[in-house]
């Protein structure tokens, strides 16, 4: 999202201008239109009052991009501001004592800086959005929301709710891959610890017989030798290729390429689809119930899943919608969903309920994710115990045929 200054005249006929975001120029007329402002002049702001220019006066962890907020910060931060504006304490008083008594640096700072826009005039929404590597186009747009429905409180529940589900899906998927990751790294260093250390040992000793080597030995022979002898250029040219594949993905082509991968992925590519189609249904069900137009509303959950690949087909959904098209059939045209979950959305288009399926839609995907992600380890293991049989079986017969030709040998004379 981006601020916009406008400029427009209310019901009165009084000329009022302002500070609002929106993802466009559109979605900001339509903002304004809903507060019965007619919009004169709608202007992107330039300026970035949270972020300042001066390296020296970043964080080392800003300057290296990263994360500095950690989820159970932001769910802290949001189930205390939800207590504080239940109990009527004012916006400027709680976000001063969140700054004071949060444990996370990074928030703290920012909370500081958002107090001090707040005393210039920028509304809580707009002083978010100054710090958007902070906090996430779908946080300053329910906030938003808040503000103009009066509903802050519940905005911050909302949030919490959200980030509590968020991080129980990645805890659940770091518990998955924990094993998987460990083995791959068990086989890689065992790997350079033979090729280094035990195979030159074996071959120089295979050497001295003068006879022909069995294939399986002069395989570990030649890789012992390629890791010994060049071992500085591999280590290299995997520092080049990690840093050269970080920067592809770090540009928008490689970006939507690494995203598109992810879900395509043998094994996992399933579970990183439905955790973000989960993540999806879940936020369009929050804006929904919060009042934002289906429109809108698909364009900041688009922002919110964090996958590019992903906010492109959602995106299309929300052009098919505004070319006149029903929420099922661009969900339809858009290959995202299931026969079931078309079934729970065009069952919420005819209801009425569809901010109500939608949660169910997202609650459907997470046991989906959770069935998936227990089944990991047991699809996983198959092709473990494989590669690792592969390994013992080349080694085997690389080290134990020849010393077997040597005994025949001696026993021959």
């Amino acid at each position: 999202m981006a601020a916009f200054n406008y400029i427009g005249r209310d019901a009165t006929g009084a000329k009022v201008k302002g500070l609002i975001d929106g993802s466009n120029a559109m979605a900001v007329a339509e903002q304004l239109t809903n507060q019965n402002i007619v919009p004169i002049s709608i202007t992107e702001n330039k300026k970035s009052g949270g972020q300042s220019t001066n390296l020296a006066s970043k964080d080392i962890r800003e300057i290296f991009g990263f994360e500095r907020i950690k989820l159970d910060d932001l769910i802290i931060f949001c189930r205390q501001m939800y207590a504080l504006m239940r109990s009527g304490v004012p916006i400027l008083r709680a976000i001063n004592g969140m700054s004071e008594s949060t444990t996370s640096v990074s928030l703290s700072k920012a909370l500081k800086e958002i107090s001090g826009q707040l005393e210039s005039g920028y509304p809580l929404s707009s002083a978010f959005n100054q710090h958007k590597k902070l906090f996430p186009p779908l946080f300053v747009s329910l906030i938003h929301v808040g503000e103009n429905t009066g509903k802050l409180d519940l905005s911050f529940a909302k949030l919490a709710s959200y980030f509590e589900r968020e991080q129980e899906t990645r805890k659940r998927i770091k518990t998955a891959i924990r094993y998987p990751s460990f083995v791959l790294s068990a086989i890689v260093m065992a790997m350079v610890i033979l090729n280094i250390f035990v195979i030159p040992t074996f071959a120089n000793m295979f050497k001295k017989l003068g006879s022909d080597l069995p294939w399986a030995t002069k395989i570990l022979i030649t890789s012992s030798e390629f890791f010994v002898n060049y071992w500085p250029h591999m280590l290299v040219a995997c520092v080049v290729f990690f840093f050269g594949i970080k920067h592809y993905v770090s540009t928008e082509k490689g970006e939507y390429w690494w995203d598109r991968l992810k879900t395509k992925l043998p094994i996992v590519g399933s579970i990183i689809e439905r955790s973000i189609l989960s993540r999806f249904s879940h936020s369009f069900s929050i804006v929904l119930k919060a009042g934002v137009p289906m429109t809108t509303g698909l364009s900041l959950v688009a922002d919110a899943v964090d996958n590019s690949f992903m906010q492109g087909k959602i995106l299309a959904m929300r052009s098919s919608i505004e070319s006149g098209e029903s929420l099922l059939r661009s969900a339809v045209s858009s290959t995202l969903f299931t026969p079931l979950v078309l079934q729970m959305i065009a069952v919420g288009e005819e209801t009425g309920r569809v901010d109500e399926l939608l949660d169910e839609v997202g609650d459907y995907y997470e046991r989906e994710v959770d069935y998936e992600l227990g089944m990991l380890t047991a699809r996983i293991e198959p092709i473990m115990i494989a590669i690792v049989a592969g390994m013992v079986l080349i080694l085997a017969l690389g080290i134990f045929t020849p010393m077997w030709d040597m005994m025949s040998a001696f026993q021959g004379k």
